[in-house]
């Protein structure tokens, strides 16, 4: 029994050694550790700081805007160039702020796990990284990097100033890491991928449109440049039924009257029909039949310029470069047969641009009649381009030009009676409809949110 005993005892105090020396292996890399705990805390703090540093920088540098970068360079700031010289290779500069960082995380662990056997004993070993995870989580990446976001330039610029000695520094270190890394991504990158840099027409109107520091004016100036290629000559014509012109073969009273009544410098003189024009007239040359008692035909028309004809479709951008290249500020517009369907200026071209320039554009329009509830009685073939820029809507124009044919287009019949539909967020009313054209008509702008199509599908 005592010799039993004996062995009991001894195997027992051989497993107490056994785990007691296990528990003094797990804690040999902390136990050596001779610094007070209170210097190893402000160690976690300082190295909260740098990998906040190095969060923030890499935030901030990629959130710079690139174009006010390049502008900021051209003014030589000193800050701007330091940044943009590093920009120029971004594999560089992430590595060497990625090493950085991960570096002084990896030293803020092991720093934690001396702190958390210090306090909690092999436990600590555990709990040290959830801690630590939290507290970098929030003090050394989500903040800074918000922040960063928020404020780049204040950020980025003169952590270029460390970052570029940092890089010069650590050269070997970071191209080794980069020329591995690089030969991991290159079999998946792809071979057709378009080199970012430069911008699309609607990445540009995107920039532009969110301009906050521009003038509303200047905003829609530009706006109005990068909407000429998507606007023709048929957009912005005068159509044939409201071209004012000179018959030549009306009386010598007749034609001083067009003269003089004319709220156009310029006129088309033709023969019988619009479709036989035999000049343009300028009306500073035909100042001096006004005086005469009688002139002949043959002299008024030594008085006109040549006809300029151009094919409906041409783009407004195309069709500027025309007018300057044949000294032109009027052309007549023809169709594929050669019928005159209208008449443009270079007053209209520019008008797309820089707006009209009539201080008031809405009461510029007679077509256009505003209602005390708020409505507005629009004649049929009022132009829709018109309407949207004198009230500010966005009624469709691609398609049909007036509201007569936006009405047709979308009810696809002639009424025979008045109806009400609805276009996007406008409520139509037809008032007055004759000669299979709708002449008058009711629009309000609809309180109720527009459809969803892709919420009509769902249902069907």
């Amino acid at each position: 029994m005592v010799v039993g005993g004996v062995r009991v005892a001894c195997t027992r105090l051989f497993r107490h050694e056994v785990r007691d020396r296990i528990s003094t292996s797990s804690r040999l890399g902390v136990e050596t550790v001779t610094l007070p705990t209170t210097l190893l805390l402000f160690a976690i703090l300082v190295l909260t700081l740098l990998s906040a540093y190095f969060s923030s920088s890499e935030t901030a540098m990629m959130k710079l805007n690139p174009y006010r970068l390049k502008n900021l360079v051209r003014k030589k700031h000193r800050g701007a160039r330091k940044a943009n010289r590093l920009l120029r290779r971004q594999d560089r500069l992430l590595g060497v702020i990625l090493i950085g960082n991960n570096l002084v995380n990896n030293v803020a662990a092991t720093v934690a796990a001396v702190i958390g056997v210090r306090i909690f004993g092999d436990t600590g070993l555990v709990v040290a990284p959830i801690v630590l995870t939290v507290y970098f989580l929030i003090f050394a990446e989500i903040a800074p990097k918000t922040i960063a976001a928020e404020r780049p330039e204040a950020i980025a610029f003169p952590s270029a100033y460390i970052l570029d000695p940092l890089l010069k520094v650590s050269w070997p270190l970071v191209a080794a890491v980069n020329w591995i890394s690089n030969a991991i991504v290159e079999p998946f990158k792809s071979r057709t991928a378009a080199v970012p840099g430069d911008l699309s027409m609607e990445e540009l109107r995107t920039v532009v449109d969110s301009g906050a520091d521009l003038p509303q004016q200047r905003q829609n100036m530009l706006l109005g440049v990068l909407d000429l290629d998507n606007v023709t000559v048929d957009d912005i014509m005068v159509p044939r039924a409201e071209i004012a012109g000179i018959n030549i073969d009306e009386s010598h009273s007749e034609i001083v009257g067009e003269i003089v009544n004319s709220q156009h410098t310029r006129l088309p003189v033709y023969r019988e029909t619009i479709n036989n024009v035999l000049g343009i007239l300028h009306l500073r040359r035909a100042s001096r039949f006004l005086t005469q008692a009688a002139f002949s035909r043959s002299e008024l028309l030594e008085e006109t310029e040549e006809p300029y004809f151009v094919p409906e479709g041409t783009p407004l951008p195309a069709q500027l470069i025309n007018f300057q290249r044949n000294k032109n500020r009027i052309a007549l517009v023809v169709d594929e047969y050669g019928e005159i369907q209208g008449i443009v200026t270079l007053e209209d071209i520019l008008e797309e641009i820089v707006g009209e320039f009539t201080t008031d554009f809405a009461s510029d329009i007679p077509e256009i009649h505003p209602q005390n509830d708020g409505s507005y009685f629009i004649e049929g073939m009022a132009l829709l381009r018109d309407i949207n820029r004198a009230l500010g809507w966005e009624l469709p124009t691609i398609g049909p030009r007036t509201i007569n044919g936006l009405i047709l287009e979308h009810l696809e019949f002639i009424p025979e009676t008045n109806v009400c539909l609805r276009i996007g967020r406008y409520l139509l009313e037809t008032l007055q409809i004759s000669d299979n054209v709708v002449k008058t008509v009711r629009i309000s702008q609809a309180d109720l949110p527009e459809p969803d199509p892709d919420e009509e599908d769902e249902y069907e």
